[in-house]
C-alpha cells in the first residue's frame, strides 16, 4: 500500500524516538534535515514515499549546494535522507533506498541530466498561447530559460522588476542579495504579449504588484509550476526528470558550451562562489567527450 511522505515521516521520528532513543538535539538534526527535504519534495509534486527516485535526491543535493551550504552540512542531510529510507525499506515500502548511492562527495558535484537545446525548445513550444492561461505558461518558461532564475525568484517577480525596454529583470536572490539580470529577445517578446493580453483577464480581485497570477488572480505558487512544467514534459515526449532547476541548470550550460565565461554566468545565476558555478564546466567538458565520441571517424 502506498504511503504518504509526511505520514512516513512521523512514523520514523517515532521510531527514532522511543524505539531508539536518541538525545533531542539529533532528532531536531533529523528533523531540520528531513523537513526541508520534505518542502523539496512537495514542490517537485511528489507525495508518496515510494516514488522519490535518485535523481530527486540528486536534484536536492544540487539545491543544497546552491543554497551555499558546505560539504559538511550537504553530507548530513544525505546521512538523514539515507536512514530514513533505509527504515522505509525495512518496512518494505520501497523497493530500493534512493540515496543509497549518493554518497560520495564527487556526485555531490555532479549536476542532474540537463536538457539538450532541442529538447527546451520543443518544451517552451508547448503551451496554447491563444489561452490567458497558456500564455502566461509560454512567459514563465521563456523567462526562466532567458534568465536562470531559481523558481522562487521567477514566482516572486513585480512589475516593478521587470524593465523590457532594456531587456532585463531584477530579482532578489539568496542572502538578500540583489542582481539584474539580462533577458533574450524571444523571451522579452512573450512576456510582453502575456503583460498586454493575458494578465488583464487573470486580475480578477484587483490590482497585484506580481508578474505571474493563478487564474484566480493570486500569485503562481512553486507547487502549481512544477506541476505545469512536468505537464508540458509529458506533452512534449521528454522523458527526462524535468523541473524547474533543470532549466536553470540547461540556461547554465548552453551559456557554457556556446562560449560564455565562467564569471559572467556566476553572476547572472546569483552564486555567492564561483566554485559553485563550476560544476557547470564538468558538465560541458563531459557533453564535448560525448560528442568527439558520437561524430569523430575515430571516436
Amino acid at each position: 500500500m502506498a504511503v504518504e511522505f509526511d505520514v512516513a515521516l512521523d512514523e520514523f521520528f517515532n521510531h527514532l524516538k522511543v524505539e531508539r532513543g536518541l538525545a533531542l538535539n539529533t532528532l531536531d538534526a533529523y528533523g531540520r534535515d528531513l523537513a526541508r527535504f520534505s518542502r523539496f519534495l512537495e514542490d517537485a509534486g511528489v507525495t508518496g514515499v515510494a516514488d522519490v527516485s535518485r535523481d530527486h535526491v540528486l536534484d536536492f543535493v544540487v539545491t543544497l549546494q546552491e543554497d551555499g551550504l558546505s560539504s559538511r552540512s550537504v553530507a548530513r542531510h544525505l546521512v538523514s535522507i539515507r536512514m530514513f529510507f533505509k527504515y522505509q525499506d525495512r518496512q518494505g515500502r520501497v523497493e530500493a533506498n534512493p540515496a543509497a548511492q549518493v554518497d560520495s562527495p564527487k556526485l555531490w558535484r555532479r549536476l542532474p541530466e540537463v536538457l539538450t537545446t532541442e529538447e527546451v525548445e520543443t518544451l517552451l513550444n508547448q503551451p496554447n498561447q491563444d489561452t490567458a492561461g497558456g500564455l502566461r505558461d509560454a512567459a514563465m518558461l521563456e523567462v526562466l530559460y532567458a534568465t536562470g532564475l531559481r523558481i522562487s525568484e521567477l514566482i516572486s517577480l513585480t512589475m516593478r522588476d521587470l524593465n523590457l525596454e532594456l531587456g532585463c529583470v531584477t530579482t532578489m536572490g539568496k542572502g538578500r542579495k540583489q542582481r539584474l539580470v539580462p533577458m533574450g529577445r524571444k523571451a522579452r517578446e512573450v512576456l510582453q504579449r502575456y503583460l498586454d493580453q493575458a494578465r488583464p483577464a487573470l486580475l480578477r480581485h484587483g490590482p497585484t504588484p506580481y508578474v505571474f497570477l493563478s487564474r484566480l488572480g493570486a500569485p503562481m505558487s512553486r507547487q502549481a509550476f512544477w506541476k505545469t512544467i512536468k505537464k508540458y514534459a509529458a506533452m512534449s515526449g521528454i522523458t527526462k526528470n524535468i523541473s524547474p532547476h533543470k532549466l536553470r541548470h540547461s540556461f547554465a550550460t548552453h551559456l557554457l558550451e556556446h562560449g560564455a565565461d565562467l564569471r559572467s554566468v556566476q553572476m547572472m545565476l546569483g552564486h555567492a562562489d564561483i566554485s559553485t558555478t563550476q560544476i557547470y564546466t564538468h558538465v560541458t567538458r563531459e557533453r564535448l567527450k560525448e560528442i568527439h565520441r558520437k561524430y569523430h571517424p575515430r571516436g
